[in-house]
């Protein structure tokens, strides 16, 4: 308990954790008494709930054995363009479900997508999780206010606090995939200057490198599919169902299954320390 509001979280699970790759919220089925005084008849009613006491509330959700998606860039370094793009196939599949029914996820990062099944981490076994900061939008303008985000990840739009919408999603995307390609993220460095506000700094210039280090071996549909996701202007920015249909996706089968070398074929100390910067990323929740 605290700040969030709780109840929006477990009414979006109760409502989509259905979908393949969303978590599975279970309820707990409770037998209530009714005591109808004025009938003199004792009614059993079954109902659902989470659990909660005066500091906590509780949530029930399925076991996912395979870990997180940011153990695998971490000791991976990089990926495939192949395989980052199956990813990517499964993240914008369900957050273009997300969208559709109108609901914001505000905090897609590789720690809040988990792999179903340890012995099989295809991306078919991705779980998205952790909808604390989930909102269904209800303002006649589609627009939401409040600035709750994890620094790495939270797009220029959501720092102005004037509004923000689904596209931010899209951005938190866009920084996975170039995290997922580079082996680096693209607005944190490395070292001792990467504080949460030096990162919003760089995040609001929307400044990023796709020409050098790893990135002389992505191919130019990859770049281009990055710069799009990461346009500063939320407008420009393209749909879930638009990444779906971008080139680069729909080639994927005929994209390296393999990282190729570059003129820097060996991760720097920054990219290594960046890519682990991942996990130390701190919430903020204004």
């Amino acid at each position: 308990k605290g700040k969030r509001d709780w109840h929006d979280e477990v009414d979006i699970l109760l409502r989509h954790s259905q979908h393949p790759h969303i978590v599975s919220l279970y309820t707990v089925s409770c037998l209530i008494t009714l005591i109808i005084h004025w009938a003199g008849m004792l009614i059993n009613y079954i109902y659902f709930k989470v659990y909660e006491d005066a500091t906590s509330v509780y949530l029930v959700t399925e076991y996912l054995r395979g870990g997180e998606l940011l153990d695998r860039i971490v000791a991976a370094k990089r990926l495939s363009e192949r395989d980052a793009a199956d990813i990517i196939v499964v993240l914008a599949e369900t957050i273009s479900y997300l969208h559709r029914s109108g609901v914001v996820h505000r905090d897609i990062q590789p720690s809040n997508i988990l792999y179903a099944d340890k012995n099989g981490k295809t991306p078919e076994t991705l779980h998205l999780c952790d909808f604390g900061f989930a909102k269904q939008l209800r303002a006649e303008n589609g627009l939401l206010m409040t600035p709750c985000y994890t620094a790495n990840f939270v797009a220029p739009e959501v720092l102005k606090k004037q509004g923000y919408d689904a596209a931010c999603d899209i951005w938190s995307i866009g920084v996975i995939l170039f995290t997922m390609l580079s082996g680096q993220t693209p607005f944190a460095i490395g070292n001792h200057t990467d504080t949460p506000d030096a990162i919003l700094t760089r995040i609001g210039t929307g400044v990023i490198d796709v020409s050098s280090g790893h990135w002389t071996s992505i191919s130019p549909a990859g770049k281009d599919l990055v710069c799009k996701m990461l346009a500063v202007d939320p407008y420009k920015r393209p749909s879930a169902n638009q990444i779906l249909n971008h080139p680069w996706i729909q080639n994927r089968y005929s994209l390296p299954s393999q990282t190729l070398s570059s003129a820097s074929s060996s991760p720097s100390k920054s990219m290594k320390v960046s890519v682990v910067f991942l996990s130390a990323t701190c919430i903020l929740f204004q």
